[in-house]
């Protein structure tokens, strides 16, 4: 009984022991396939970098200002009389723009000049009585003195009059009519914007460390996808003398010509300045650059080994130094060589030594200057 009991455990134990072997080897020969497996292939297209001159520049978000801009007001207190404009309108300096109601200054000005007719006839018989030495020099010298106040008197309500005629003090473009006819007007009160267009002001700020590469009279190009992405050149005509504070920045006024007066005031636009000699740069698309906070980078397609020692096109993350854009493109300084296979599309979905399969049929905007409507 011993024996037989003895023999089925050893039985048992032996068939145990083979089933642990057999499932051992599965498990290794499942380890080394897992560990030889290689995803597919990502599907990318590829740009070959190149290296190009661009020109050392400085981008600025900027604003249009008038160069002449004023709200036209009332001089003096009266009722609008008339009203001599159209909102919107070009207008010359010294049109007249409205005209108030000066009935009451006009009537004084005939008893003012009434006034001084009578002390000029006055004045001039008194002259001949003083040469006969008839009259006393003190009744002759307050003649004088009546003529020239009576004619500082028709002076002062002539330019009374002339306030009362409220006209444009440049050339330039009017906003919207806020005075109506019949309305008085106090003191002070606005009539119409006007705005001086051509030429006009472009303002913005460079940080404090790159301000020293603007200077006056340097060249700069503006433009504003309002107008059409129309570039406007212009140069830098003045600094402002202290850094902003708040943001650290200096304020810098450039001048450009306006025709048309497509830029107006207020307006956003992009400001580049042209800061130096030309620089060799590496020009990619925007979309080859994988932005992160610990740095930019991007992925290079070449020849690489599996652990098996097997040669596949993958990518390898480099990281990158970027300065400057224009249109689709970016500016790499560097990290990056001439002649580089440089992924151009799809490395969000990358990693370093990742299989990549290359089809360029379709290729990312890769344009230093588009269209609005291809942008």
């Amino acid at each position: 009984m011993a024996k037989r009991m003895i023999l089925m455990l050893a039985v048992t134990v032996t068939l145990l022991g083979g089933l642990g072997f057999v499932k051992y080897r599965e498990i290794q020969t499942a380890v080394a396939h897992g560990a030889s497996f290689q995803p597919p292939a990502t599907a990318v297209t590829t740009i070959v970098a190149k290296q190009e001159k661009w020109p050392a520049t400085l981008n600025a978000i900027g604003t249009a200002v008038a160069v002449q801009g004023v709200t036209v007001s009332a001089d003096l207190p009266g009722t609008v009389a008339r009203i001599a404009f159209d909102s919107g309108k070009w207008v010359n300096a010294g049109d007249v723009l409205v005209e108030l109601d000066t009935r009451q200054e006009r009537a004084q000005l005939a008893d003012m000049e009434a006034q001084r007719d009578l002390a000029r006839i006055n004045f001039d018989r008194m002259q001949q009585l003083v040469k006969e030495g008839v009259l006393a020099q003190t009744e002759y010298d307050n003649a004088i003195a009546q003529q020239k106040a009576t004619e500082a008197r028709v002076g002062e309500i002539r330019a009374t009059i002339a306030r009362k005629t409220i006209r444009a003090p440049f050339s330039g473009v009017l906003g919207l009519r806020q005075a109506n006819l019949g309305q008085y007007l106090a003191a002070g009160e606005a009539i119409v914007p006007l705005q001086s267009l051509n030429p006009i002001y472009v303002t913005f700020g460079v940080p404090q460390q790159t301000a020293t590469q603007v200077r006056v009279g340097r060249t700069l190009r503006v433009s504003s996808n309002d107008v059409g992405g129309i570039k406007f050149t212009g140069r830098v005509t003045a600094l402002d003398s202290v850094v902003n504070e708040a943001t650290r920045n200096v304020q810098v006024q450039a001048t450009l010509d306006n025709p048309g007066g497509k830029l107006r005031p207020g307006m956003f636009v992009q400001v580049e300045i042209v800061t130096g000699a030309d620089r060799p740069v590496i020009a990619l698309p925007t979309t080859a650059i994988n932005y992160a906070p610990y740095g930019d980078s991007v992925y290079v397609v070449s020849d690489l080994k599996d652990p098996s020692g097997k040669t596949y096109r993958g990518v390898r993350q480099q990281f990158v130094k970027v300065e400057g854009s224009r249109g689709d493109q970016v500016a790499v300084i560097s990290g990056v060589n001439p002649g580089d296979e440089v992924v151009s599309s799809g490395v969000f979905k990358l990693r370093n030594g990742a299989a990549v399969q290359v089809n360029n049929k379709i290729q990312p905007g890769n344009n230093p200057a588009p269209k609005p409507e291809d942008s």
